[in-house]
């Protein structure tokens, strides 16, 4: 189960938006022996991240809180929303490479293709990303 802690900025009904603590990364970013990434999300993500989340221990604004996601659902959600796309955009170009009438044209058919297929992708990433969490297969949790 992956956790974070975060502080609950706004909360209604059974939903609150958390803001996440930290800067990311493992928290050796001052020490010698730590990769800094954390300092580089710093440097590129200016502003805090912000995320809604499903309140089962009915936290209170300014509350500090431990947010859970379930196993697996990482791992999942970045198969869907990098593999998928990527294997449509690559599957629209050999597919429009085949259509072509002519050798000249192979190219301009095969970068259609690819395009179709990578918004395609990402079109269909998206949708699947929704269902799951109306499913509630996805969603992050302040558990009781």
């Amino acid at each position: 189960m992956l956790e974070t802690r975060a502080i609950v900025v706004h909360v209604q009904g059974n939903e609150a938006l958390v803001e996440a603590k930290g800067g990311g990364g493992c928290g050796n970013c001052d020490s010698e022996k730590g990769c800094g990434s954390g300092k580089l999300s710093q440097m590129f993500c200016s502003k805090p991240r912000q995320f809604k989340v499903h309140n089962e221990a009915d936290a209170r604004v300014g509350d500090e809180v431990q947010i859970t996601l379930p196993d697996g659902v990482l791992l999942r959600s970045s198969i869907i929303m990098y593999v998928m796309p990527l294997s449509l955009l690559l599957s629209g170009g050999m597919l429009g490479s085949h259509w072509a009438s002519d050798t000249a044209s192979r190219d301009i058919y095969a970068s259609i293709g690819s395009l179709l297929g990578l918004i395609g992708g990402f079109l269909l990433a998206r949708w699947i990303s929704k269902r799951q969490l109306v499913a509630a297969v996805a969603r992050p949790v302040i558990p009781p």
